[in-house]
């Protein structure tokens, strides 16, 4: 009776065996990025400088600001991007309406010209003459907190609607057309069968519109807000010290498009769990 040899077979590589690679790569990086602070904290006199901020930002308090244009960054990001959804979700939902009646063509130009003006024009040119002229002409008291959020949705609008769009297009028309031989309206089958099916479409590229939002704030120091940016070029100013600040300035907006592109990916996890089951 002859026995069968089996055929030896290789274990799996180890970790280290997997990925020496990677680990020789971050090593090398780790250790340029170890030469190029040891540089920094050398030549530029770092110890100084961290002294310099350390004294106005904790020991003068200035940390209570920074808070405050944290506060106010958070404020007009959310907010903002919360009437951008709002009005872009409605311009979307005038674009993809057949035009059959005159009244939904006109609508469908004067959201075309809305789009036109907030996508071809800086946000900086758009707070600046929002706040400095036309809230005057038609008479209207802001504080520069409330106008930066009113313009940032107005602005976000614009970007949202044609996101918006694109992911309404791209959702199956039998959907909609299942919804209306079954009897619901138009309005009510966007809202309850298409724009469900859309928004998991597109919640990347709206978590990237967020982020886009957290870092368009630092130009509202134009019109008096206080954001991050603002308080940093103050913190600045006042003690003639950059290098430290900036540096902690661009840490700071760093963590915070971390966390927002993480939260965003659990929720795609999450959309993706409740689909497999």
């Amino acid at each position: 009776m002859q026995t069968q040899i089996q055929p030896k077979t290789k274990g799996k590589p180890g970790f280290l065996r997997k990925h020496w690679m990677d680990i020789l790569v971050i090593l090398v990086v780790a250790f340029l990025l170890f030469l190029l602070f040891r540089s920094i904290y050398f030549r530029f006199n770092f110890q100084k400088k961290w002294d310099t901020f350390y004294y106005h930002f904790v020991t003068n308090n200035g940390y209570r600001r920074l808070l405050t244009g944290m506060r106010n960054t958070g404020i007009i990001a959310s907010l903002g991007f919360l009437i951008g959804l709002f009005i872009g979700t409605v311009i979307a939902l005038i674009k993809v309406i057949p035009p059959y009646r005159k009244i939904t063509r006109y609508a469908q130009k004067v959201c075309n010209l809305y789009v036109a003006f907030f996508r071809g024009t800086p946000i900086v040119v758009q707070l600046l003459v929002g706040y400095y002229i036309i809230l005057p002409l038609i008479g209207v008291s802001m504080t520069p907190l409330a106008s930066c959020v009113t313009i940032f949705g107005l602005n976000s609008g614009a970007y949202v609607s044609e996101i918006m769009r694109g992911g309404i297009q791209s959702v199956d028309s039998g959907q909609l057309e299942a919804a209306r031989a079954l009897g619901l309206s138009f309005p009510t089958s966007m809202i309850r069968i298409v724009i469900p099916q859309a928004v998991k479409n597109i919640l990347p590229t709206l978590g990237n519109e967020i982020i886009t939002l957290v870092k368009e704030t630092a130009i509202v120091g134009y019109v008096g807000a206080v954001d991050i940016t603002k308080f940093f070029q103050d913190h600045a100013a006042n003690s003639y010290e950059y290098m430290v600040p900036y540096l902690i300035m661009a840490l700071i907006y760093i963590v915070i498009v971390a966390v927002i592109a993480a939260l965003v990916r659990l929720m795609e996890r999450r959309l993706q769990n409740g689909n497999r089951k």
